[in-house]
């Protein structure tokens, strides 16, 4: 088989998208709710702002009474109440008359307009007036337009309007607006349960010593915490040798307790290539191909396929669900090429599940400053940093001087985000434009 008949990047996460099943739904208090993904339309309980409230600490009046002030002929209007923030007093004003009142403040019934206190004759910007007593009078040298820094009720949000959208990621700012349209609680997807498991029998815990042959496990924390960011709990992060039984036993204890299992290793051709030897559809562990009736059967099945994709690093993929509907995710055991497969693959797969309205990141078009070779017939992904000042346009250079090599994992701490090449360049030269995705926000 040559490249040309490689499955592409969107076909495999096509399949992806088809086959994971999206997560049931629960109702948490908006104090909880950070980083779930909302599963209904949520409209706003009450109006926003609630009533008329001023925009500026001043003075509320009757546009009417100053219609012929003039700097030679003032209008002087008496101050007859008080009206800070949080008030309910709604004074009447007559002729001549106005209230001091404070930014947020209701707006007088009467009242139709707002004068701020920089706008009055004889204020002092350097005199406080924090717990200061209102003045008898203020006097303006111009007419204050009707309307003027009242923030309508309403003006915001209507009662029943729509405050956010199912599919959207709670953020901080998205739950401030909630709370302040009335939402006390929201229905959203449940997070994901994922179990972690990287193979190989090379593999040792952080901090342990080493012996000819064996090399630090860098890739159970490094989809520990992708998991996180993609709205993921782990409930298990282990490792398994080569030996068979092992894996088998970590699917068989977790199928009540986890939704999602991302291996890391023996996804390629080895003889000793675990996860293929448990996973694939006529092993032991894995599920047989189904009958179906769709159009396109490869595309449907559901079972483990461990697929040779047309992209450089993370040619080999292996991606399905087990016997319970679990999704599972093999990927190659190298650092960089498991870090690209979880961004590419995993990410959408677990924001799918929760169902996120936009599972896919966006990539955007930078210029690179040094040039580079591309394999034929296969995207690439580099791990690439930026190099441009801050607010100029954005120019990347690869993060390594040493390719893309999927086994660089001290290496990936130099990158800012992924620069992106077309399957059909060769090659990069300075100047060119790529595709870059940023992951420092």
């Amino acid at each position: 088989m040559t490249d040309l008949q490689y499955h592409t990047v969107g076909e495999h996460r096509q399949r992806i998208l088809t086959l994971v099943p999206h997560l049931p739904h629960q109702v948490l208090p908006l104090a909880k709710a950070i980083g779930y993904t909302l599963a209904t339309d949520t409209a706003a309980g009450l109006d926003l702002p609630p009533w008329n409230n001023s925009a500026m600490d001043g003075f509320a009046l009757r546009a009417k009474d100053t219609a012929n002030a003039t700097k030679d002929s003032p209008v002087q209007l008496a101050i007859i109440a008080e009206l800070p923030a949080g008030t309910d007093a709604d004074p009447k004003l007559g002729p001549g008359q106005a209230a001091r009142i404070m930014t947020g403040a209701p707006i007088p019934t009467d009242a139709d307009a707002i004068v701020p206190l920089e706008d009055v004759l004889g204020w002092d910007p350097g005199a406080p007036t924090a717990g200061t007593p209102p003045p008898d009078s203020v006097i303006l040298d111009k007419p204050v337009e009707k309307g003027r820094y009242i923030r309508s009720r309403g003006d915001d949000l209507r009662l029943g309007d729509r405050v956010a959208s199912a599919g959207e990621h709670l953020t901080p700012h998205r739950l401030s607006s909630l709370a302040a349209a009335g939402i006390t609680e929201v229905q959203v997807r449940t997070k994901p349960r994922v179990a972690i498991v990287s193979t190989g029998s090379e593999l040792k815990a952080p901090g342990e010593p080493l012996r000819r042959g064996q090399i630090l496990d860098s890739n159970s924390l490094l989809l520990a915490t992708l998991v996180d960011t993609s709205g993921g709990e782990v409930v298990l992060c282990d490792r398994v040798s080569d030996d068979p039984s092992e894996l088998k036993s970590i699917l068989e204890s977790t199928r009540e307790t986890v939704d999602v299992v991302v291996l890391t290793g023996g996804a390629s051709v080895g003889a000793h290539d675990v996860a293929r030897l448990v996973l694939s559809p006529h092993a032991s562990g894995g599920v047989q191909l189904g009958e179906s009736n769709h159009s396109d059967r490869a595309l449907m099945d559901t079972a483990v396929r461990f697929d040779r994709l047309a992209m450089q690093p993370g040619k080999p993929q292996g991606f399905g669900l087990l016997p319970n509907g679990r999704p599972v995710w093999s990927l190659p055991g190298n650092p960089v090429s498991a870090w690209v497969s979880y961004l590419l693959f995993v990410e959408p797969g677990l924001l799918a599940m929760q169902g996120r309205s936009k599972p896919v990141a966006d990539w955007q078009p930078v210029t690179a400053v040094e040039s580079w070779d591309s394999p034929p017939h296969r995207e690439q992904f580099v791990p690439a940093r930026v190099v441009s000042a801050t607010g100029e346009p954005l120019q990347v250079v690869p993060a390594t001087d040493r390719g893309s090599g999927s086994h660089l994992a001290g290496r990936m701490a130099r990158a800012t985000g992924l620069a992106r090449v077309a399957a059909a360049t060769t090659k990069v030269s300075a100047g060119d434009n790529v595709l870059y995705r940023s992951l420092e926000n």
